[in-house]
């Protein structure tokens, strides 16, 4: 049977207005990968089990979309037009709009791991690249989309959190330079441009008094799915959330570490707090 190409855990319509989304936790593998890398290699570019750290969330009636596809396959937190020309066998005859990503292998379609392995032995056709686009790409923007719209259309404001997290020690290819040690928790909304200050000053107060180093912008910002639907003045915020991935599994194993229901009660405890926060007669 076919894998899903995503999937959402609780309601389509969140009871609060609170929406998650974690794009690169997914590792089932499409049949028209062609990729030179074993399997187990081409999981390095995942965010594993963040999609589980999350997932009591949708009992607590707040969705999580989660991709199924991985993130080396396509990264929806990219745009579409975001295409690395040095991929592909051919001219692109479509529009282009490129972040600068491709520079370092990570445009819509990577071409290289964090380490700076080539992923393909091989160039990828037009056809390909529209192919997975509108397979992976199209139907999870659409769906994140729809459950942001839900949750404004019902409270007037919707706090989305885009979930990810990080290496402990960036590699070759790897924001912020090579060797990095990262701190525990990265907060980006893009140099303030996607979601109320006072939101994120929240979201970081309260993880910093659970005794984590958190960072603000330092050394990921978000991309593109905190921009495409962020517009505080609508009511409409988004804020990327990365995890350091030593809080909660061994990198080398990837096995969750004792501290996985540790971490996973705290961000409940977090949801919780936002939802509380800004429930209708809370204070603003």
């Amino acid at each position: 049977m076919q894998e899903p190409i995503l999937l959402v855990h609780g309601p389509r319509r969140p009871a609060v207005p609170v929406v998650l989304d974690s794009p690169h936790s997914g590792f089932h593998f499409p049949a028209d990968f062609g990729a030179a890398l074993p399997e187990s290699e081409l999981r390095d570019g995942e965010d594993s089990h963040i999609d589980l750290l999350y997932r009591p969330a949708a009992e607590r009636g707040i969705p999580l979309l989660a991709a199924q596809f991985p993130r080396t396959y396509l990264d929806p937190n990219r745009h579409a037009e975001d295409i690395d020309l040095d991929l592909l066998d051919e001219p692109w005859p479509d529009a282009h709009r490129p972040s600068g990503k491709a520079r370092i292998g990570k445009a819509l379609i990577w071409r290289t791991l964090d380490d700076g392995r080539p992923i393909y032995a091989r160039k990828l056709s037009v056809a390909e690249v529209r192919r997975r686009v509108a397979a992976c790409h199209a139907p999870y923007h659409a769906t994140l989309r729809s459950l942001l719209d839900a949750a404004h259309a019902d409270f007037g404001v919707v706090w989305h959190l885009n979930c990810h997290s990080m290496n402990a020690v960036s590699g070759a290819m790897g924001e912020g330079g090579a060797g990095r040690i990262r701190p525990d928790i990265v907060l980006g909304d893009r140099d303030g441009t996607t979601c109320d200050a006072d939101f994120t000053e929240f979201v970081r107060g309260h993880l910093a008094a659970l005794g984590y180093d958190v960072r603000l912008n330092d050394p990921f910002k978000g991309v593109e799915l905190v921009r495409a639907y962020a517009d505080p003045a609508a009511g409409r915020h988004s804020l990327q959330i990365e995890l350091n991935k030593r809080l909660y599994m061994d990198e080398t194993t990837r096995e969750r570490n004792g501290h996985f229901p540790v971490l996973q009660a705290q961000l409940m405890g977090l949801l919780e707090a936002i939802a509380a926060r800004r429930a209708p007669g809370a204070a603003r």
